[in-house]
């Protein structure tokens, strides 16, 4: 019998779809070769960093001081911290401390980190669908109890479906924009509003509701789209992001949390994610990206690449015969399928095309597939699309 858990189990299987089309994209490409299979199904960045970055690591690289490979406070380095501060007092609108500020082992170590920090066993978490696929396994790494809301058919805010969802037991709102894998940027006038709800909310049951906004996306937009600072919706925020996307380092594992700086509990919440922080194991962010970044804070990957590749995506589905959301924002689109999503995914499998079913994400119906691959690629697996498509009709 296998000692493995059961939960484990379950929740292998339950993230399961990603995984299967990043093994038969693998089995593809050795079988046919990388040229001949359109693999769409991992959100992995390709544009690389920017030169700086090479730069400062070959610095880095060549200080021989004593102590600085070695442990920090669990928080990070102060002159990171302050250097981070900066720059997001001017993104955000209000001023931070670098004690405000927290680095971390990405948004995904931060969020386990804020969850562990904020979360007593039944404490509820609402997530908007679609969603990441692992923010379920996060919430119930800490015993809360993930609510899922629909969002609106444009993958807006459904604010009146938050406020139904809200309990005496909701911890945590947590949203995520622009968002994975929609592309979906809500609209300041949205957040102020959900803002409102969950501060209302909050002094009806006696108690404080955050809202936690996962954001590794915020500089890679279109179109002229901005994302809204969070700061001013409400002084329970909290922001988990990462330099995954915007530096193109997501094997760094370099993030960071902010809270904001007027937060009624703002001492015991920071005290309480530096503890989480440490005692999950992460212990601090990798001293080594933590120097690094504090010298790039005003510095991106070329992600306008993107944007280029959006273009030619969507001409791909538009041919095709697709519907989908514009995405405003990320490397992703959310077309809906004709048919059942596992079952389009299968005729997209056979024209070699890899994309993952949207049950995956909390939304059946829909396939997400990520931009972050080349021109070529997503050109080339025009005709397969529309053969897919041809042949779901007929079903």
């Amino acid at each position: 019998m296998s000692g493995v858990a059961k939960k484990m189990k379950a929740f292998a299987e339950k993230s399961s779809w990603i995984r299967k089309m990043f093994e038969e994209g693998a089995k593809m490409k050795a079988e046919f070769g990388p040229d001949k299979v359109f693999d769409f199904s991992i959100g992995n960045p390709d544009v690389p960093p920017p030169p700086k970055f090479y730069t400062v690591l070959r610095e880095l690289a060549q200080d021989e001081q004593p102590g600085i490979h070695g442990y920090m406070p669990n928080a990070g380095y102060p002159f990171v911290r302050e250097a981070l501060a900066g720059r997001l007092g001017g993104e955000q609108g209000v001023s931070f401390s670098a004690n405000d500020i927290l680095m971390t082992c990405g948004a995904a170590g931060g969020l386990n980190v804020i969850f562990k920090a904020l979360l007593d066993p039944g404490d509820e978490v609402i997530i908007l669908a679609p969603f990441f696929v692992e923010y379920h396994f996060y919430i119930d790494n800490h015993g809360g109890v993930a609510k899922v809301v629909a969002t609106d058919s444009e993958f807006n805010l459904d604010l009146k479906a938050i406020e139904a969802a809200l309990t005496a037991k909701t911890k945590v709102v947590l949203i995520n924009s622009p968002n994975n894998p929609t592309g979906q940027i809500y609209s300041a006038a949205s957040l102020r509003e959900l803002g409102r709800l969950l501060d209302t909310a909050g002094e009806r049951f006696g108690t404080s509701i955050y809202l936690v906004s996962d954001e590794p996306y915020r500089n890679i937009v279109f179109d002229g789209n901005e994302v809204p600072a969070l700061m001013p919706v409400t002084t329970n925020t909290i922001i988990a992001s990462s330099y995954s996307k915007e530096l193109s380092l997501p094997g760094e594992r370099i993030g960071y949390l902010a809270v904001h700086p007027e937060m009624a509990e703002k001492e015991a919440v920071i005290g309480a994610l530096t503890l989480a922080n440490r005692i999950l194991g992460f212990v601090n962010a990798p001293a080594l990206m933590q120097r690094a970044v504090a010298q790039l804070q005003n510095v991106s990957a070329e992600n306008s690449v993107y944007a280029r590749r959006l273009e030619v995506f969507c001409k791909v589905l538009d041919e095709a015969g697709m519907s989908y959301v514009r995405p405003k924002g990320a490397f992703y689109l959310f077309p809906q399928t004709p048919i059942d999503d596992v079952e389009f995914c299968r005729l997209l499998t056979a024209e070699k095309i890899l994309a993952v079913p949207g049950r995956g994400f909390g939304l059946p119906g829909h396939i997400r597939l990520a931009f972050c691959v080349d021109e070529k690629v997503i050109a080339g697996s025009s005709e397969g699309f529309k053969r897919a498509m041809a042949a779901a009709t007929q079903k």
